[in-house]
């Protein structure tokens, strides 16, 4: 497995430029061992592979020794390297087609939550865009106490989001620009150290690479596919923010939008989103959670606030009997991770893991594991 995350590393690195690309060689060769075993002859395992493709694996030792340097490096400062396909790579991202290959995470929040929220914006944020925000994850903590917070650390909107996320008691993750080794914007070095025990900081960039304008277009991605729901919160008519939310649109994901006074040009971008149907009015976290569906969240947190008592002999239905099954095989496993093994749909799973808790059969633990009560 070692080799394989160098494999992993060293297949990013050589084709970073394309990122796409090296996902999709990735998935068709099956491990990026068995694309550098066959990198010299990839048309026999990757029919029509491209000639760039070819041209770029041919000679792979400047990529590997960054591999190396970066695995080092990694180890050395705490860094935790997340390769496509691995447990705690974020399934939610790994569903979309230009997924990184490879992410480095310096933290200690889990990425795979039963809810995770992008919260992006201007960086122009006026009073009534951080009072949107500061009430926006108040509220959201109360109703989903599990909840992850993402943004991409940037002034106005994104920070706000990150701080407001921390003194609620909530995790927050930022999504950067540029490699581990240093920070940017510098100004949000101690924000960025608290989020580290309470969140964490993602990238899919080495060490050593610069905040380049592209690398934030790049990151917006990432933002948009963590999540399960992004929120707009001020946007000029053009920025990064709608990026993002058109990002997270194409990938299926819902997006929301805090509408403005009609004229102020850091509402425009938002009154835009709502106008053509790209993003649904919301005035308030509740809204949100209505829409999503996640309003049972709020009735478990006040159960395990007063303590469910266990039915002795509870009737299950067929769902949460499947549940069961599952987590007598292998117990505390993740949301995201209970989907995939017992194929039942997202909206309908959340339904019978809330009325497990209520019958007191699982109970839902640090870091959104849920974890079946054994007699």
């Amino acid at each position: 497995m070692e080799q394989e995350v160098v494999n992993m590393l060293t297949l990013a690195a050589a084709l970073h430029f394309t990122p796409e690309a090296a996902v999709q060689l990735y998935r068709k060769a099956g491990s990026a061992t068995a694309v550098m075993d066959n990198r010299r002859n990839l048309g026999d395992i990757v029919p029509g592979c491209p000639r760039k493709i070819v041209e770029a694996l041919a000679d792979v030792d400047g990529a590997r020794a960054r591999a190396e340097a970066e695995t080092e490096y990694a180890v050395r400062t705490g860094v935790s390297i997340l390769c496509l396909g691995g447990e705690d790579y974020p399934q939610r991202l790994a569903d979309c087609a230009d997924a990184p290959l490879v992410l480095f995470f310096r933290g200690t929040g889990g990425l795979n939550r039963r809810r995770v929220v992008s919260v992006v914006g201007t960086r122009h944020s006026t009073t009534y865009g951080q009072d949107c925000v500061s009430s926006f994850v108040r509220r959201l903590r109360e109703l989903c106490p599990d909840t992850l917070i993402v943004s991409g650390l940037a002034y106005g909107i994104d920070i706000r989001a990150h701080r407001e996320a921390l003194a609620s008691g909530l995790d927050t993750v930022a999504v950067l620009a540029h490699g581990l080794d240093y920070l940017y914007p510098p100004r949000h070095k101690d924000t960025a150290c608290e989020m580290t025990r309470h969140g964490g900081l993602l990238t899919e960039h080495f060490t050593h690479t610069n905040a380049d304008k592209l690398n934030f277009l790049m990151r917006n991605r990432i933002v948009a596919g963590l999540a399960d729901a992004t929120v707009v919160v001020e946007s000029a008519h053009h920025g990064g923010a709608l990026v993002t939310a058109r990002i997270a649109q194409s990938y299926g994901r819902d997006v929301f939008a805090y509408p403005g006074r009609v004229g102020d040009e850091y509402s425009e971008g938002c009154n835009n989103l709502i106008r053509d149907n790209k993003a649904a009015l919301i005035t308030s976290a509740d809204d949100l959670a209505k829409s999503m569906g996640w309003t049972a969240d709020a009735l478990a947190a006040e159960a395990r606030q007063h303590g469910i008592e266990r039915t002795l002999f509870p009737e299950l239905t067929a769902d949460e009997q499947a549940v069961v099954d599952r987590l007598e095989k292998d117990n505390d496993l993740q949301f995201n991770t209970l989907v995939a093994r017992t194929s039942i749909p997202a909206g309908k799973l959340a339904a019978a893991m809330f009325s497990l808790e209520m019958k007191g059969v699982v109970k839902l633990t640090a870091g959104g594991v849920y974890h079946l009560i054994k007699n």
